[in-house]
């Protein structure tokens, strides 16, 4: 199978499975590729979407559910859960709309508003609205390099 028929049948699956993990690189190689005409814009923008979303709700549960057992594996957390901590005091809402385009607090931001007294409610509907946010701007990102990319070449 060529690289391009790998993108085409396998491209969604690992944009999902990229941006559940954290994936940035991905989603602007996937916005370049729908650029390329190898995947469609809006399927990388739900596919980011809906990795995004699952993968900081399983983060929010960890918290909400088993911190201490995580934060007894993860001892170099410490640090940014203080800064995570101070941020959600002063900042709630944007914070959660806007961590993921925090560098290097991306994983811990949602696990440390599970231990805090956010509402699941609160958070999924402020979580998803961050997550389309986020995957549409990485991805036309991605689109518009590319654009950019061809135009230069």
């Amino acid at each position: 199978m060529t690289l391009q028929g790998l993108i085409e049948h396998y491209g969604y699956a690992a944009i999902l499975i990229g941006t559940f993990l954290e994936g940035e690189t991905i989603l602007v190689l996937a916005g370049l590729a729908a650029h390329q005409g190898y995947l469609i814009l809006t399927g990388v923008i739900l596919a980011a979407f809906l990795g995004s979303l699952a993968g900081d709700q399983l983060f929010f549960y960890l918290g909400r559910n088993h911190s201490q057992a995580v934060l007894s594996r993860r001892p170099a957390w410490k640090r940014k859960i203080e800064r995570v901590n101070t941020l959600l005091t002063r900042y709630q809402t944007p914070l959660i709309l806007s961590f993921r385009f925090l560098y290097g607090l991306r994983t811990v931001t949602p696990f440390v508003i599970g231990m805090s007294p956010v509402s699941a409610k609160k958070f999924i509907v402020l979580n998803a609205a961050g997550a389309l946010a986020w995957a549409a701007a990485i991805a036309s990102g991605g689109y518009l390099f590319g654009r950019a990319a061809q135009l230069f070449i």
